[in-house]
Formats: structure tokens, C-alpha cells, sequence
């Protein structure tokens, strides 16, 4: 699962020997906690503010990301899996401006965006149990982009990740130079994304833009609840690819790290950065991920996908473009496609349109980058 160790302790994989790890891991990692939240639930954005210098300096995408999303889902979402009206894919608070009304053309790419995502804790660790559909990169290949995945170690640190990213930016040929890069973080990705930008500032002018996908941009309290320690466990579950070298992806994840990170690098100015927050309802957390979301309420808010908290997701100086009503498995882990028991013990709240989402997202992001270029290209 490409988030924190905590949730993969609520896999419950077909084999025994996964069965002790997991076991071992849920006895000893955490506890669940039933304790009210710090801050109850509700349909607010607060501290997160689009007012002219606000805190986080965000820009509001919402409604124009709404408008693609949802033209994209009436033209063709019935007809991929787990299909659900605009309304129920996106949350909707009071503040949203209302729709532009500009045209949206749903025709191929025409800037030949390349996407790629940078997966989370332990993806390595269980990809081969996972069996990944990749039905949204299948789906968006047909109109135009090319999508997939950077291969980075499940359980390093995001310094170590880094260097795995910086080798597949300097590995592209020739003929994508003129393609614009778009890099999405999801979990503990992002960090890994951040890493990198700042390590390998020569290579940066490769990268058109960075997408946080619930992205632990400023980690999780989660993360302090575990024992690095632990994470080498994963590495025994059969068919894992995880690197036993390096264990410190859970101080990645502290709050106290990330805030010291921030504190002392800044993100590259030339870059274009978007956010797409997971704020699911609390019914629409699966079983497996009760617990955590729970906890991580009493830990700090209960406005959370069970993993990180909703504001902790955003960017700084970032492009907000919508609120998903889905769980930290829901916005990108299949869980569900895949495997029928365990979608009816654990992910029961699994479906969401990731094909449409993923769509929406790039098409939002190609027409940011052309009128940027446009606007760039107008004679003073």
C-alpha cells in the first residue's frame, strides 16, 4: 500500500507467513484509540484560506478542476470502473467558486504531457500481492499522455529515493525534451519528489510541475507511533522488492522532520505545484483504515483519510484543485479491483473513479502550462 506502515498492518495477504508479519505488526505498531478528536470533524477548509496573503499562499483551482472533471465523467466515466457522480467524487464546500463556463475540450493531449508517479511507503514491498490494474495510466494513454511509475525503494529514506529519481530525470533520451514533465507524489512520494529537487538542482529544468496526491507534505503523527525497526519486517513478505540497506522512511514522515525540511530548503520557483486533498467522508473509510483514522483524530483532526490530515497535504504556493471524497487506499491503491475478500473485510469503501481523477488532473495541468506559455509569449 503506498502509504504509512500503519495501514499495511490491516492487509491481511493469502499466505501464512505474510499472515505472522502482519499479526506481529499489528500487535506491536498500535493500538487502535477511540479518543475524541482534537478537532471534530466537519465541512470546513479552515486553517487552509485562499484570501490574498494567506498562510499557505495557495490559488483556488476548484472550480474550473470541477468543471473538467465532471464533463470528462459525463462524456465517458460510466463506462470505466467504479464510477460515481461529480457530486460524490468531489467535495463541495461553501467558499467554491462557481463555474467558469469556459468550454472543455476533451480531445487527445496536445502537448504530449509524461506523467509520473512517485508511490509511498512500502509500494515495493507488496506491488506483487498489489497486482496493480493500471487501468488509469491504461486509460489516459489513449488520449495521449504517457503515465506510470518511478520505481523507488518501499521503506528508504527520501534522500535515498532521491537518488533513484534523479537517475530516471538524467536517464530520459533526447526525444523528451520538449515533453513536459509532470512528477505526482502520493503519500510519502512527495517528500521524496522534495528531496529531490533540492539535491539535484541540475536537473530540475526538466520538471514543468509536481502534484501532491495526498501527499505527506508535511508528514503524519502517525509516523511517531512506529518503530523504524519495524519496517525491516516488511521485507520478508514473499515476492517483496523492498531494500533491507535503509530503514528511516518513517522519520521522513515525522511532522518534526518535514517542518525542519521546510525550514531549511525552498522549492525551486520555475516549477508550477498543484494539490488534489483527500477529504473523505467518515463513512467512506474502509474497515481497515477505521482504526487509524480514529487515531489520527486524537492525535491532531478528524478531517483525515486515515493516514495524513487534510491540510497537511497542500503545498505551499500551490494550485488547489479539489477535494476528494475518498480514503488514503481509495485515491490510488486498486485494493478492491483486485482481490474480492479483502475488499469485503477491509476496503470496503475502496471504489473511486481514478481513471477520471488522473484525467482531470492532467487535462487541468496541460491547460495551465499553455496559457502560462501563452501569457509568456504576449509582446509588452
Amino acid at each position: 500500500m503506498n502509504g504509512h506502515l500503519m495501514h499495511l498492518c490491516t492487509v491481511p495477504p493469502a499466505l501464512a507467513s505474510i499472515r505472522r508479519v502482519t499479526m506481529a505488526c499489528c500487535t506491536v505498531i498500535l493500538s487502535a484509540c477511540s479518543s475524541q478528536a482534537v478537532v471534530p470533524f466537519s465541512y470546513s477548509i479552515e486553517p487552509l484560506s485562499f484570501e490574498p496573503g494567506n498562510t499557505y499562499n495557495i490559488t483556488d483551482g476548484r472550480a474550473r478542476f470541477r468543471e473538467i472533471f465532471c464533463a470528462a465523467n459525463e462524456d465517458h466515466g460510466e463506462s470505466l470502473p467504479d464510477y460515481r457522480p461529480c457530486e460524490d467524487a468531489l467535495v463541495r464546500f461553501d467558499n467554491e467558486p462557481g463555474p467558469t463556463g469556459i468550454p472543455v475540450d476533451l480531445g487527445p493531449s496536445s502537448t504530449n504531457l509524461l506523467g509520473k508517479m512517485v508511490p509511498g511507503l512500502a509500494y515495493s514491498c507488496v506491488k506483487r500481492w498489489l497486482h496493480h490494474d493500471n487501468s488509469a495510466p491504461n486509460h489516459v494513454a489513449t488520449l495521449g499522455y504517457e503515465t506510470g511509475f518511478i520505481q523507488v525503494e518501499g521503506i528508504a529514506s527520501s534522500e535515498t529515493n532521491a537518488d533513484l529519481i534523479a537517475d530516471y530525470v538524467a536517464g530520459l533520451g533526447p526525444e523528451y525534451d520538449e515533453r513536459p514533465l509532470i512528477l505526482f507524489g502520493y503519500s510519502k512520494g512527495l517528500p521524496d519528489i522534495f528531496a529531490f529537487l533540492v539535491q539535484y538542482p541540475e536537473l530540475t529544468h526538466r520538471v514543468a510541475a509536481v502534484v501532491s496526491y495526498a501527499g505527506a507534505v508535511w508528514g503524519s503523527p502517525l509516523a511517531n507511533e512506529a518503530d523504524e525497526k519495524q519496517l525491516r519486517w516488511l521485507t520478508l513478505i514473499p515476492g517483496a522488492e523492498c531494500e533491507k540497506k535503509d530503514s528511516k522512511a518513517l522519520e521522513t514522515l515525522s511532522p518534526a522532520n518535514r517542518d525542519a525540511w521546510f525550514a531549511e530548503h525552498t522549492l525551486p520557483e520555475h516549477i508550477r505545484y498543484y494539490s488534489v486533498v483527500s477529504f473523505p467522508d467518515p463513512e467512506n473509510i474502509s474497515n481497515g483504515l477505521q482504526r487509524y483514522h480514529k487515531k489520527l483524530g486524537a492525535l491532531k483532526d478528524a478531517r483525515n483519510d486515515s493516514q495524513v490530515v487534510f491540510y497537511d497535504q497542500v503545498i505551499p504556493g500551490s494550485t488547489i484543485l479539489g477535494f476528494f471524497n475518498a480514503d488514503h487506499w481509495a485515491m490510488s491503491v486498486p485494493i478492491a479491483r483486485q482481490h474480492e475478500v479483502s475488499q469485503a473485510i477491509f476496503a470496503d469503501e475502496n471504489d473511486f473513479p481514478r481513471e477520471i481523477a488522473l484525467e482531470a488532473i492532467l487535462r487541468f495541468i496541460e491547460e495551465d502550462l499553455k496559457s502560462e506559455a501563452a501569457t509568456q509569449e504576449k509582446p509588452e
